[in-house]
């Protein structure tokens, strides 16, 4: 009998308590709710994403801010936009096609100017939208998009996936500022 060997795609990151990739390390393939559950501290000063694009949480249970990692290495929490070296759960970004775009809305339940994207936008003004918030989204096709607070990608970031999110507070987000968002596309 002779045995085929399938490729079945994985995801992985490694976090590690010390910069620099020192320290106790914590290997994960999927979702994980809770590092403590898994002898983990909730301090992680350096990351490595080896396979897959992440989304992590400074809390447990996939709550609080969000920081989205792609394949690299992330020697200091500033490197992720991190503000503190605080983290509490993370899981894999799901599997995208290549087909994929979103919608933002000016005003909730999808209402008011509306805008579609297909690439990254590094400044929503300067593609014609008059404010800096936004306070709807639809997002088609298997795509993951990152939405920033702050041009140029920074500050604040949120992760939408597949669906229709009503008002900021379905992204979890405290506001509805938005000023630039760019696709998630590194999976591997």
């Amino acid at each position: 009998m002779e045995w085929l060997e399938l490729w079945i795609p994985w995801q992985k990151i490694t976090l590690y308590e010390g910069t620099h990739f020192t320290g106790r390390k914590l290997e994960v393939f999927g979702d994980c709710d809770n590092f403590q559950d898994r002898g983990f501290m909730n301090r992680v000063n350096s990351i490595h994403v080896e396979s897959g694009a992440w989304v992590c949480f400074d809390h447990p249970d996939f709550r609080g801010q969000q920081f989205v990692l792609e394949h690299g290495d992330y020697p200091d929490f500033f490197r992720w936009n991190g503000h503190n070296d605080h983290m509490g759960s993370c899981r894999p970004v799901g599997m995208h096609g290549e087909h994929f775009r979103l919608e933002i809305f000016e005003g909730c339940n999808f209402t008011g100017q509306c805008l579609e994207f297909q690439d990254d936008c590094p400044f929503l003004q300067s593609r014609g939208w008059a404010k800096n918030c936004v306070n709807a989204i639809k997002v088609y096709g298997d795509g993951a998009w990152v939405l920033y607070e702050e041009p140029s990608y920074r500050g604040r970031m949120y992760l939408v996936e597949r669906g229709d999110f009503r008002s900021f507070s379905d992204w979890e987000a405290p506001s509805a500022r938005v000023q630039s968002l760019r696709r998630v596309v590194n999976f591997f």
